[in-house]
């Protein structure tokens, strides 16, 4: 059986706006520019598309999971419903350790063995380390989404945003 690429997506700051007070409010969830078109580049491209998502909100109560879906019910309306899968961590390490929460693995694997994805013909897209931790030592390549660049980067790529991120992995 074929293995499956995949791009592998952070939410909060890949998306959608990162907020300082969390980003679960459908009224105040905000899709970046350009997110819907990089997506279906990706997805035109023959890529999976998967959300792996640290929503810590959730354990410390500020939010529940009804209105975390609503969100990415929202966004994957937005996107037009080609986002495959969403894979969240609720967790928290001030309440509970998980090693579904980045910089842990566990996400990543079950969406590798979930979707059957080649890690090598694969890339993660976050913009915070903890993100791209978990891809790399799975062997997947990595675009840090940030205005810092860092010589020496561990990540295959530094970019600003989605659409230049895409850019980057459809010219490989």
């Amino acid at each position: 059986m074929m293995k499956n690429k995949c791009v592998f997506l952070d939410r909060d700051g890949v998306l959608n706006e990162d907020s300082p007070n969390y980003a679960y409010q459908l009224d105040q969830f905000k899709i970046l520019p350009g997110v819907p078109e990089a997506l279906q580049r990706l997805k035109d491209a023959g890529y999976l598309l998967i959300v792996v998502t640290n929503q810590s909100g959730i354990a410390l109560g500020i939010y529940t999971q009804q209105e975390m879906k609503a969100c990415h019910n929202y966004l994957q309306e937005t996107c037009g419903g080609i986002i495959d899968y969403f894979y969240f961590s609720p967790y928290h390490p001030k309440v509970t350790e998980s090693l579904s929460r980045k910089p842990g693995a566990l996400l990543f694997e079950k969406g590798i063995a979930r979707f059957n994805v080649d890690p090598q013909a694969s890339w993660m897209i976050g913009d915070r380390e903890r993100d791209l931790i978990p891809a790399k030592q799975l062997g997947v390549k990595t675009v840090l989404i940030s205005n810092e660049t860092t010589p020496g980067s561990p990540w295959n790529f530094t970019v600003p945003d989605l659409t230049t991120a895409t850019q980057q992995i459809l010219s490989k």
